[in-house]
């Protein structure tokens, strides 16, 4: 059976709810299953309200809120999902404990129980107080947009000044741990360099924990550097920190995020990129969408038909004059891929027209890299399927200027969170236990610190 592509998902986040009936206190709240289907173990929560309106979430596709429907008739609940005929009938067990019944998709079934209970998630790397160092939590201006942002500050025991980092969080909104699935690799990492002499600033990004959002759309790349410069230069008031002995540490997306802030301000002292995109950025979604379609079973054929269309709408948003052109231009191309008004995919190709989706199609990222002259260390995993290692990493190697301290390291077997995995597929980054692997952890500490040490 296969789940839920990429592309139902997006639509699903932008189908409207309905309210449908009366459900009893005894049904509705949450609810936590998985799908078990042979080698994917796909965990899925319900969402139900008293009125009949519901939404699903399916973790280990990082899909949130899906639109969903509920009713109940002769005891049974109905739970479907508006974005396409999958659902799950069941009834409540004699303690009400329990809903059992079967997932159905696609003319499939599988069965599934779900509980009150959510699962607890192993997640032996996140550390545990007390630890040998200071913690201060920290609420700071940035000056570009006006927005406060809020952090927590590491510092070693003693006076210092220290050499410091700051971490830089991929796509989306994350808190200040980057917690995803249940891990906090941003807190594994902020610990183990802090117990190695490093003082670390990790921020909640816009709309995240203690910081401000943006009014209107999501943060673009460019606003983003204006985030991470008001922290270096906050960092550089501190009389604990060295000023001159300030680095950034990007994951995927803050990667890039990385490397344009170091190529304007040149006293940042040194950049480690971790999962990080060394492409144009619809090259960058070409690969990506081709490896995970790829990986989920998708035959060969249907994945390159819809990679072309894909690329279609990718490249129009990204050449469109304006984002009012892009609007226009795209609303022609739906109609000649034939997409009617109504479909929720004209309404997933339309929001290619906002200035994040622009900028980030636009993007590339050698312009920037090509500019650093300070040391690099560049880390991917070989079963990375969002941010192709060998690829991105050729690419940001070929950007940098030649002759310079730059380590650059493909890791075997890791994934794009830097875990040991199977497969490389999202759906396994809960099931994984283990945060970051140990010969990335390593790599990243022992080479920060190396170079932490050393004026800039």
């Amino acid at each position: 059976m296969r789940f839920l592509p990429p592309a139902a998902i997006a639509a699903a986040l932008l189908a409207p709810s309905l309210a449908l009936a009366q459900i009893p206190t005894s049904i509705a709240g949450d609810w936590y299953g998985t799908l078990d289907a042979g080698p994917q173990k796909l965990p899925v929560v319900f969402h139900i309200q008293a009125d009949g309106s519901a939404t699903m979430d399916s973790p280990a596709q990082m899909a949130r809120a899906l639109p969903a429907t509920a009713t109940l008739k002769d005891g049974k609940l109905r739970f479907e999902l508006r974005v396409a005929p999958i659902g799950f009938d069941g009834a409540l067990s004699a303690d009400g404990k329990t809903l059992v019944g079967e997932w159905t998709q696609g003319g499939a079934s599988l069965p599934l129980s779900m509980s009150r209970t959510a699962p607890v998630l192993n997640r032996p790397q996140t550390p545990k107080p007390p630890f040998p160092y200071r913690e201060e939590q920290l609420a700071y201006p940035n000056p570009a947009s006006g927005l406060m942002l809020a952090g927590t500050l590491t510092l070693p025991e003693g006076k210092g000044p220290f050499p410091a980092v700051i971490l830089i969080s991929g796509s989306g909104t994350q808190d200040r741990d980057e917690t995803v699935f249940g891990h906090k690799p941003f807190l594994v990492l902020a610990d183990a360099l802090t117990r190695k002499g490093v003082a670390v600033l990790r921020v909640d990004d816009r709309g995240a924990g203690g910081s401000q959002a943006s009014p209107g759309s999501p943060p673009t790349l460019s606003a983003q550097t204006t985030d991470v410069a008001a922290g270096v230069a906050l960092l550089r008031t501190r009389a604990d920190v060295d000023p001159d002995r300030v680095g950034l540490i990007g994951h995927s997306e803050g990667g890039e995020i990385a490397a344009l802030v170091a190529a304007q301000d040149p006293r940042v002292a040194f950049l480690v990129l971790m999962s990080a995109p060394g492409v144009k950025g619809v090259d960058l979604l070409a690969t990506q969408n081709r490896a995970i379609l790829a990986a989920s079973g998708m035959p060969e054929d249907q994945v390159e038909i819809m990679l072309k269309n894909q690329l279609e709408r990718w490249r129009t948003a990204r050449d469109a004059v304006s984002e009012t052109a892009a609007r226009v231009e795209l609303n022609a191309l739906a109609d000649r891929q034939g997409l009617s008004p109504e479909s929720p995919q004209r309404r997933q190709i339309q929001a290619l027209a906002s200035p994040v989706w622009r900028e980030m199609l636009a993007a590339d990222p050698a312009p920037a890299l090509g500019k650093i002259k300070v040391p690099v260390l560049a880390i991917g995993g070989t079963k990375d399927l969002q941010v192709d290692a060998k690829t991105n990493l050729a690419a940001i190697k070929a950007a940098l200027p030649a002759g310079g301290d730059v380590t650059i390291k493909e890791m075997l077997g890791l994934n794009h969170l830097l875990q040991t995995a199977n497969t490389g597929m999202m759906t396994e980054y809960m099931q994984i236990e283990e945060t970051i692997a140990p010969t990335a952890l390593s790599t990243i500490v022992d080479w920060t610190v190396a170079h932490a040490t050393k004026a800039h």
